[in-house]
């Protein structure tokens, strides 16, 4: 079975399935929105006691449920370096020879993610990457203060980024598309990457209303403009993958396969 939900990745028309899906979680008709939104709680038993709108009537779309803001404090931030997402810690580790591992026996190329040539500074960094399942909450905050200098959009592949995908897809993040983040801090510069995924319909980053448009790349000059540790980064329009790549070489004080909040700290 793993075989074929592999394959049919391969097959199947990746963003024509995902903007079908978007259309209608983007959908306003109350009937329809409601029904999705009450049918994806029975199935997912999402967590209505930290959100800022409790009832599936006070949306005005799947989407704008799914990436429903939370109520105050629900968050808190607990150290120097926390955490971008709720999720799952899927992998954590040291950056060797520019490389980062994905899942046993698959690594991949930093720079190709990145779409850019890793600075040398960076060559005994970590790297840390979070896996936000349905039911987690769909916003990313950047994980430390700092000077945001660059945000690029790479177009690619939807895939899903779930652990039997990871396990069996050679290069998985760097074949899906992203949105990379580069910030300089005054405790080590580092890299946030949202990576998009099979039914994502898009991922909207903070400075924008809408998502990003399929295949249309983009590199913005973000001037150094001051981010706060907390502050959000973008969300994902359905479900996807968070990936941090820091500087300074870091003890993680969260292991591969435990469950982690936005805000919770990374080291110690």
């Amino acid at each position: 079975m793993t075989r074929l939900f592999i394959f049919l990745q391969y097959l199947i028309p990746q963003h024509l399935l995902s903007r079908c899906i978007g259309y209608v979680a983007r959908s306003e008709i109350p009937w329809l929105k409601d029904f999705v939104i009450k049918q994806f709680d029975s199935i997912y038993k999402i967590d209505w006691t930290v959100a800022a709108r409790t009832e599936p009537e006070q949306y005005v779309s799947f989407n704008d449920f799914f990436t429903r803001a939370l109520i105050q404090d629900a968050r808190p931030l607990t150290g120097r370096l926390v955490s971008p997402a709720d999720g799952l810690v899927s992998v954590t580790g040291d950056i060797k020879h520019q490389r980062a591992i994905q899942a046993k026996g698959h690594d991949y190329s930093i720079p190709q993610l990145l779409g850019e040539t890793l600075p040398t500074s960076f060559n005994n960094g970590s790297f840390l990457t979070v896996y936000l399942a349905p039911s987690d909450y769909h916003r990313v905050h950047f994980p430390q203060q700092g000077a945001l200098q660059t945000a690029r959009y790479i177009p690619g592949a939807l895939f899903s980024v779930n652990q039997t995908t990871a396990n069996h897809v050679p290069g998985l993040f760097t074949r899906n598309e992203r949105l990379v983040l580069r910030i300089t801090s005054s405790e080590g510069d580092y890299y946030l990457v949202l990576i998009g995924a099979m039914i994502v319909a898009g991922i909207q980053p903070f400075w924008d209303i809408a998502p990003f448009k399929a295949q249309q790349p983009i590199d913005q000059p973000m001037q150094g403009l001051a981010v706060d540790q907390g502050q959000e980064a973008g969300r994902f329009l359905l479900g996807s993958t968070a990936i941090l790549i820091t500087q300074a070489n870091q003890k993680w004080c969260v292991a591969p396969g435990s469950t982690i909040k936005m805000g919770q700290a990374l080291v110690s």
